[in-house]
């Protein structure tokens, strides 16, 4: 099965920008969004082959998550289940016979660390949610998740310690959600992999000169190393700020 995640920052501006060129090209089993800062009946995407699902944020123009799936799920949920994090439209969840698919666009901590302590809650209540499916069944999840782990996941970690994305407070939640059981599938298969990245700023020509974020994944519950086939980060689509990524899994 071929997994693709994107952050298309505005998917009607994604639209203008050859998405659907990218979305057939790219060929994808289940197709993840995140942000794409729509409200119901404003987007029809003829996509013909695929059940698609949608989460909105209550607020208009912000967030929000979308899964194409050539595979009619077993059921589907969106949010977290927690009243407190699911007016964002940041979740959905895909029940298969042998794994969920959860896709998730997680808080930015935003400039000054606004948000982080929120983001912290978050977190907890996303591992909680995650434990409790792993339990039932494997867990694949994707997207956005607004963090670089490690230095070798951005281009300039000195200069951004502490800025929202590479605070040590993100870092260490990271740590403990792949300690609880989970892979972060492109660095089971490049460890040592640097300048790659999925995201780069819109100012200073970043993405020009590479000046990049490992900021979007796909985590795998480790139930199912045994299973994954490849990783893949395809920088050399534009469309948004953020390019997709790609996992292949035998499931």
């Amino acid at each position: 099965m071929k997994f693709i995640s994107w952050n298309v920052n505005g998917l009607r501006a994604c639209v203008g920008k050859n998405f659907l060129e990218d979305f057939k090209a790219l060929d994808a089993d289940i197709f993840c969004l995140q942000e794409t800062k729509l409200q119901e009946g404003q987007i029809e995407l003829d996509l013909p082959g695929y059940y698609q699902y949608w989460n909105y944020a209550e607020k208009k123009g912000y967030s929000g998550t979308a899964v194409f799936s050539r595979i009619e799920p077993l059921s589907v949920a969106y949010g977290i289940g927690v009243e407190d994090h699911d007016r964002e439209g940041r979740v959905i969840t895909l029940e298969f016979e042998n794994f969920y698919l959860v896709t998730v666009y997680t808080p930015n901590s935003q400039d000054g660390l606004a948000r982080l302590e929120y983001r912290m809650q978050w977190e907890d209540a996303f591992l909680a949610y995650i434990n409790s499916l792993n339990e039932k069944k494997p867990v694949i999840f994707c997207g956005d998740l607004n963090v670089a782990h490690q230095e070798i996941d951005l281009k300039n970690p000195k200069t951004n310690r502490q800025n929202a994305g590479f605070t040590d407070e993100e870092r260490a939640k990271m740590t403990a959600l792949l300690a609880a059981g989970y892979i972060d599938t492109f660095r089971y298969f490049y460890p040592d992999q640097k300048d790659i990245y999925s995201w780069w700023s819109y100012r200073f020509k970043a993405r020009e000169k590479n000046a990049g974020w490992r900021i979007d994944y796909f985590i795998a519950s480790e139930k199912v190393k045994e299973k994954l086939i490849s990783a893949s980060i395809h920088n050399e689509i534009y469309g948004s700020d953020h390019c997709p990524v790609e996992l292949v899994a035998e499931l």
